[in-house]
């Protein structure tokens, strides 16, 4: 046997030393945190990307193990739909920030009476608080365009509830706000055109002026992958996905001139455009939920897909963590909640009629990726592939377009110096001998030459940029030639939890180590878990 050279071992168990000791390192239970300590905790100048956490999923993770998972994915930012006690007790000095959820048969109770409202804070705020970070009470969900009838219940509700924080001297650090459907919005594009729908301005705009007195964000349930089906042949797919684009392929504001290139940013500026027209400035949107589904029924939703999926949140994500801001307003970015964290699967067939409701997660209920993202330089937030696979082939919406594509393959094979080799007679990708096949080859040579940037992968609309390995049988795709099988899955499987012992062995010892008052030992505790997570490197 070789002997072991430790440094590079040293430098793993440094790495992981010091990631583990961070977020435990909290007040014990009892100790008091300053309010200025609390508010640089709990900051949110810095946009974010949270996940949505929904509960009708068979062998959910404990909290504990629910929490260790978090942890390791490197998830800061989390959404319930309610305020459930076990989670939030599981939730205490994590330092992942939670947005607390009041389902909506609760909001006739709470929006009727200031000592419910009362009660409701002390048991699920107060009671939590600040072991547990709280940031934000969410009130009933799409209230004014699902339950009407509740509608004059609803900012009752949010001002009893904001009453009870200033009581608990809370109302500075935990912000009270209330989703809306992006149905709220009429006319939304353009943009400068857009307005809420006059027929709740009289519940709305009160809303907002408390949201503003507040300051408080407009939660915002914002789907472009609706709004892509609802308007196929007017909404482009790649409009909707983040996808590069072309100049000419970019939605333009007749009224602005600005120039937009996806549909979440024209969603989010018809918001604020409609907050204008009702004189209301100050407030900042919050998407409280997008995503995409990664699987639908075949003939109904054809682009509920893994390829899209993964295209949109990881574009998504990154257009988030670039700061990238709207047309309208690039100095703001929203911070925005993923739907959801996990395949929710008890909402599929039979329960439900449509067969993507239960296929909007990142994660399988048993915590392994449905896919991995495609973030570049995010490292291993949210199960990303490290490796940045990405590639280049003909656009199946083009598919019929012989003519372009076979003008578009000869110039990538001429002018463009694409390696076309393989695609010739008797070579491995030869087969199938079409047009779209070879196509498909040549892009994705000249897409990997030129440095995988987005403006290679045009050619005049027929290409597009996929995560999805296209190398078939014995043909393997430029993308891929660097990349070995063994190496590829070793890549995927390490941003996926790695067991679910090791979550379980963490949150064991974390559950350990905040019952600990005294410092020094909760030190220990976390030592002992690095071990834990070093001793893998060591032996495999």
């Amino acid at each position: 046997m070789a002997a072991l050279n430790p440094s590079p071992y040293i430098f793993f168990f440094i790495i992981i030393l010091v990631s583990v000791l961070v977020p435990f390192s909290a007040p014990a239970e009892g100790e008091g945190n300053s309010v200025a300590e609390i508010k640089q905790n709990q900051g949110q100048d810095q946009p974010y990307v949270g996940v949505i956490i929904g509960t009708d999923v068979s062998n959910l993770l404990s909290p504990a193990d629910l929490v260790s998972f978090l942890q390791l994915q490197k998830i800061t930012h989390i959404r319930l739909y309610d305020a459930d006690p076990d989670i939030l007790k599981a939730l205490a000095h994590s330092n992942i920030r939670v947005t607390v959820g009041i389902p909506n048969n609760q909001l006739i109770a709470i929006g009727s009476s200031n000592a419910t409202a009362a009660t409701w804070v002390g048991r699920n705020v107060v009671a939590y608080y600040p072991r547990t970070l709280i940031t934000t009470i969410s009130v009933g969900d799409e209230v004014l365009t699902t339950l009407p009838s509740t509608a004059p219940l609803l900012l009752p509700a949010m001002e009893s509830l904001y009453s009870a924080l200033v009581a608990s001297k809370l109302d500075s650090l935990i912000k009270v706000s209330t989703p809306h459907s992006a149905s709220m919005i009429r006319d939304p594009f353009p943009p400068s055109q857009a307005f809420f729908n006059t027929s709740m301005t009289n519940y709305l705009l009160p809303i907002l002026q408390f949201l503003s007195k507040t300051q408080s964000p407009l939660m915002m349930n914002l789907y472009p992958y609706y709004v892509f089906m609802e308007n196929k042949g007017v909404v482009p797919l790649d409009n909707s996905l983040f996808k590069p684009l072309m100049p000419t392929k970019e939605m333009v504001d007749p009224n602005t001139l600005l120039h937009y290139t996806n549909v979440l940013d024209a969603m989010i500026d018809s918001a604020y455009f409609s907050m204008k027209n009702l004189n209301v400035t100050d407030v900042v949107v919050l998407v409280a939920e997008t995503g995409w589904p990664s699987k639908g029924d075949a003939e109904e939703e054809p682009y509920a897909t893994v390829d899209n999926a993964d295209t949109y949140n990881s574009n998504l994500i990154k257009h988030v963590l670039d700061h990238s801001g709207t047309p309208l307003h690039p100095e703001i970015t929203s911070s925005v909640y993923i739907y959801e964290l996990f395949n929710e699967d008890l909402r599929s067939p039979p329960a439900v009629s449509v067969v993507s409701e239960g296929n909007w997660g990142l994660f399988y209920g048993n915590a392994t990726a449905v896919y991995p993202l495609h973030i570049s330089g995010s490292g291993t937030f949210l199960a990303n592939d490290t490796t940045n696979k990405t590639y280049c082939i003909a656009a199946t919406d083009m598919l019929d377009d012989n003519r372009t594509l076979q003008a578009a393959l000869d110039w990538a094979c001429g002018p463009g110096r694409a390696n076309c080799s393989e695609i010739q007679p008797g070579e491995l990708c030869y087969q199938p001998n079409n047009v779209q096949n070879h196509a498909s080859y040549a892009f994705d040579s000249y897409y990997q030459k030129e440095g995988k940037a987005a403006s290679s992968c045009y050619f005049n609309g027929v290409a597009t940029i996929t995560t999805t390995d296209p190398s078939y049988a014995d043909c393997v795709f430029p993308g891929s030639k660097n990349v070995s099988k063994n190496e590829t899955e070793e890549a995927e499987n390490s941003t996926q939890l790695s067991g679910a012992s090791s979550v379980r062995a963490i949150a064991s010892m974390r559950s350990i180590l905040i019952k600990f008052k005294d410092n020094d030992l909760r030190v220990l505790y976390n030592l002992a878990i690095s071990v834990v997570l070093f001793i893998p490197f060591v032996f495999t």
